[in-house]
């Protein structure tokens, strides 16, 4: 082999890495667009009426993102029914719709890209965790009942019963789905910190301003007082996410009268003001 031909070898092999890397973003994105514009099944529709109080707030247009976000999602998620539980339509564009809402003002062909199936039990489950304490020593937990898991690689957990109620439901404060779906979103950076992937714009003050909620919140657990935001964020900063952002759909408007700083950070971030939708 000549220098030149060498030469030719490698110019080739470093201009043609970022053209087929753009070439396999358009065809994803033309993948993603063709199932999105999909006729989007009548029945499908009644699930949403009946189980997303939702959606019949939002205006048309993005009742219609919501419906193409449902598609997509069920197109390449997978669902798995647990303890017995057969999966329908019904359960996936339920889950579906409710994931669904946490992305629907983002620009988004691949939704969770680290999410592969979705695991739903008919209703509270029994599960262990295990804990490293030291080097190859781990501590498991007893199991404790539970309403829903995220883990970064792989799977999400839901009980049916509880992802049903929560959107129907939608000013308790409570929703399994966004919880876990949010620690989806927190956990595309590789780790779950509360630190979704975001602007620079979003970043710059989202640290300081979730951080002292955060502590507010834990002051708050320890004195037994009461706040919008569920005391169970204050377990760890991942929670305090996963909590805000069922605050924020849920109770937009006691959320932005109590943390008004909060409430516009995680506005600026999910693109979107439940307030409007009330």
């Amino acid at each position: 082999m000549t220098l030149t031909t060498a030469w030719t070898i490698v110019i080739i092999c470093l201009i043609g890495v970022p053209i087929a890397y753009i070439l396999f973003a358009y065809l994803k994105r033309l993948t993603a667009k063709k199932i999105m514009n999909q006729k989007f099944p009548e029945s499908w529709e009644s699930y949403l009426k009946k189980n997303l109080e939702l959606y019949e707030k939002l205006p048309q247009k993005l009742q219609k993102r919501l419906q193409q976000l449902i598609l997509l999602i069920i197109a390449t998620k997978e669902f798995e029914g647990c303890k017995g539980l057969k999966i329908t339509d019904e359960i996936k564009v339920t889950i579906a719709g409710e994931a669904a809402v946490l992305i629907l003002q983002k620009d988004i062909i691949t939704p969770y890209p680290n999410l592969q199936t979705i695991l739903v039990y008919p209703h509270a489950y029994f599960a262990s965790s295990k804990q490293n304490i030291s080097g190859n020593l781990t501590l498991e937990n007893l199991p404790s009942a539970r309403l829903g898991e995220s883990w970064q690689y792989g799977d999400v957990i839901v009980a049916w019963d509880h992802a049903k109620q929560g959107g129907r439901n939608m000013d308790d404060g409570h929703n399994v789905v966004f919880h876990e779906f949010s620690h989806q979103l927190d956990q595309e950076t590789g780790s779950a910190n509360g630190v979704p992937p975001m602007d620079k714009a979003t970043f710059k003050t989202w640290g300081s301003i979730l951080g002292k909620d955060y502590l507010e919140l834990c002051k708050k657990k320890n004195k037994h007082q009461k706040d919008v935001i569920d005391s169970y964020g204050a377990t760890n900063p991942a929670e305090f996410f996963a909590v805000a952002t069922e605050a924020f759909f849920e109770k937009p408007h006691q959320l932005y009268e109590a943390h008004e700083k909060l409430f516009e950070e995680l506005k600026l971030y999910y693109k979107i003001d439940p307030r409007e939708f009330d």
